[in-house]
């Protein structure tokens, strides 16, 4: 098969690989539909985070079943299937209590880019559809797999409720997806953070209110005075670095909370601060599977379409545009057909 294999920053490659085997009974092998490159994935690309040995890319999918091991009886071969980048038994405790991105058995994918793949966990990591979808919910479906779950896993972290106040730090793919999440739990002001035209009107068409361009103790300021001086009530952060929390952290009122899903980088926080700013903080990794069913509907029957961060339809074997594109900030998000 072909798969995507990342050298050194800035050097993505389309391989032919092995085909992915059963190794577990507890495995599955899908056929890929679509999958994507991910902000995420822009962290080794441009070198912050080390590249010691190449290696596949992708945790993003979305596909049709081929094979399953003897212990994965909730799908069987031709369903197509949503997963989750982080792989869990849907069982054990941690699973129980909804943090399935937390499971004893995770496992996180990483070889996703590609025109197959084996997926670990799959009894209790896939979710099958009622028949095949129409190809122009498969974006939407793919989204759901990871950026509209982690947007939704942000909101929810932020205690997002009816007729509440929301700030969105980030207009990457899962911070759009952010303020769709957002406007799906009823907050009544969503303002996105935003310096990027392209970016800002596809944030009001998933419901953001008001636009801040700017950063630092200016853009705080904006956002106090949006709120009537006194913060928002939840604070969605979705980039992962420093300046991010710290906007985050400031944006968020007495009493409010800050949801944060990007992946921290150099990211430290002054307990003092913390402390007497009663703001409370919760995030991690997204338990996406957790909402996969009730996601899954909303695309299909039409509710929400966060399949519309993909701004740039690449062939699998154009995965190198896709990452420089990406890279360049001249597309959101880059699907890839196999």
């Amino acid at each position: 098969m072909r798969g995507a294999v990342i050298h050194a920053p800035g050097d993505i490659r389309l391989e032919t690989l092995e085909d992915p085997k059963i190794l577990h009974p507890t495995d599955a092998i899908i056929r890929t539909a679509v999958t994507c490159v991910c902000g995420s994935d822009l962290w080794p690309y441009r070198g912050t985070e080390p590249t010691d040995a190449a290696h596949p890319m992708g945790h993003e999918y979305v596909g049709f079943v081929e094979e399953v091991g003897s212990q994965v009886t909730s799908v069987k071969p031709g369903q197509f299937v949503v997963g989750s980048f982080a792989t869990s038994d849907n069982t054990c405790a941690n699973c129980r209590n909804g943090f399935q991105s937390s499971c004893l058995n995770r496992e996180f994918m990483s070889t996703c880019q590609a025109d197959y793949v084996r997926i670990p966990n799959a009894q209790g990591t896939l979710v099958a559809t009622d028949g095949v979808p129409g190809q122009e919910f498969w974006p939407g479906l793919l989204a759901v797999s990871d950026v509209m779950g982690t947007g939704w896993w942000a909101a929810d972290a932020a205690e997002v409720e009816p007729g509440s106040t929301a700030v969105v730090v980030g207009d990457g793919a899962v911070g759009l997806c952010a303020v769709i999440a957002a406007k799906e739990m009823g907050a009544e002001q969503i303002i996105a953070m935003s310096r990027h035209e392209p970016r800002q009107e596809l944030a009001r068409q998933f419901g953001a209110t008001d636009i801040v361009v700017e950063r630092g103790e200016q853009g705080v300021a904006q956002i106090k005075e949006l709120t009537g001086g006194i913060g928002a009530d939840s604070v969605l952060e979705c980039v992962g670095t420093a300046e991010a929390m710290r906007q985050a952290l400031h944006s968020a009122r007495p009493g409010g909370n800050v949801g944060f899903v990007g992946v921290p980088h150099d990211v430290a926080l002054d307990g003092q601060e913390l402390f007497f700013s009663h703001v409370g903080l919760r995030g991690g990794p997204a338990p996406v599977r957790r909402y996969l069913p009730d996601l899954i509907d909303r695309v299909l029957t039409g509710r929400i379409d966060p399949g519309k961060v993909f701004d740039l339809t690449l062939h699998l074997d154009q995965v190198a545009e896709g990452y420089r594109a990406m890279d360049e900030r001249s597309a959101i998000k880059a699907l890839l057909q196999p």
